[in-house]
């Protein structure tokens, strides 16, 4: 399977569960969370200037260390826009 093929598949971070088309949208551009909590979603970057691409995310999740409110931080790799590593949670 191809680098398309795994995105196409996966679910994009912020949209409802119950959302009928969980998968990502034509158009839009995705980077892949990759460890820590949120792994194997997809964040929507289509609308980020690069210079916010670079800063990384900041993401609120109730999965990590902190509980609800809390929020997980990941960092673009180098060498690959494509994915953001995570790098920790905050509270």
């Amino acid at each position: 399977m191809d680098r398309d093929e795994e995105l196409l598949r996966g679910r994009v971070y912020g949209q409802d569960h119950d959302d009928p088309r969980p998968g990502p949208r034509p158009g839009r551009v995705y980077a892949e969370l990759v460890g820590g909590p949120l792994d194997g979603l997809l964040l929507d970057v289509t609308d980020r200037a690069p210079e916010e691409r670079a800063a990384g995310a900041a993401l609120e999740t109730e999965l990590g260390r902190y509980g609800a409110g809390g929020r997980s931080l990941y960092d673009p790799r180098l060498g690959d826009p494509g994915r953001l590593d995570w790098s920790g949670g905050q509270p």
